[in-house]
């Protein structure tokens, strides 16, 4: 295996990583506030964090370009800040993954969350259980393989986007050359071989981590 094509497997490896532990912490929460609530805006909430699965990659990706641009307020200001573009970075590339992949970690969640039922979760109160305590102690531990599942759904759909880093990361090695840009590179380029080597193992990788999902994530009521 050529430098080239490591190094693009050792960068979307990072990137999935890093945004995995991102949508997790993001998701958690916002996964059991959309079970547990009956306010009016959780259905707008619901369709936002859907966009994704509906959207085009490339019209997500123009516009998180427009977002992240050193000319938009957000692109600004982090340029203040860090001194870089967002765009044609991978801190760029990791924000975009965490709102493409976000649909497919928080779906997940709520559906686990709205598996456990209410009276456990009063019974824990009238024990004196905060809410804090409820959500860490006994709600975590009930969909912990929820949790997993969403966790390994996120990290295998951000190691296989191609629109959306594409737009806002551009093709930099080692900074936005991911590893389907690298695919792309290779087929335009007539190297079936080097392409069918990468694709066959993402193929492969893909399958398992599905399997081991649909093997132990089985649905668990409360």
């Amino acid at each position: 295996m050529s430098d080239a094509n490591l190094q693009a497997i050792l960068l979307t490896l990072e990137l999935a990583a890093v945004s995995t532990l991102i949508l997790l912490v993001i998701s958690l929460p916002l996964s059991w506030w959309l079970a547990r609530t009956q306010s009016l805006a959780k259905p707008v909430l619901e369709a936002v964090v859907a966009l994704p699965l509906v959207l085009p990659p490339t019209v997500l990706g123009f516009y998180l370009l427009v977002l992240l641009s050193p000319g938009s307020p957000l692109g600004a200001a982090w340029v203040w800040l860090t001194g870089e573009s967002l765009t044609f970075s991978f801190s760029g590339l990791v924000v975009g993954s965490v709102i493409y992949s976000l649909p497919f970690v928080v779906q997940p969640l709520q559906a686990g969350f709205m598996r456990i039922t209410q009276p456990l979760i009063e019974s824990a109160a009238l024990l004196g259980a905060s809410a804090g305590t409820r959500f860490v102690h006994l709600v975590l531990p009930m969909v912990r393989p929820t949790i997993i599942a969403a966790a390994a759904l996120g990290f295998a759909h951000t190691i296989g986007e191609f629109g959306v880093v594409l737009m806002i990361g551009g093709n930099i090695p080692g900074e936005t050359r991911v590893l389907s840009i690298a695919i792309f590179d290779h087929v335009e380029a007539l190297r079936y071989g080097e392409a069918h080597a990468l694709a066959a193992g993402l193929l492969v990788a893909s399958l398992v981590m599905l399997t081991a999902i649909y093997r132990w994530a089985r649905p668990r009521v409360f």
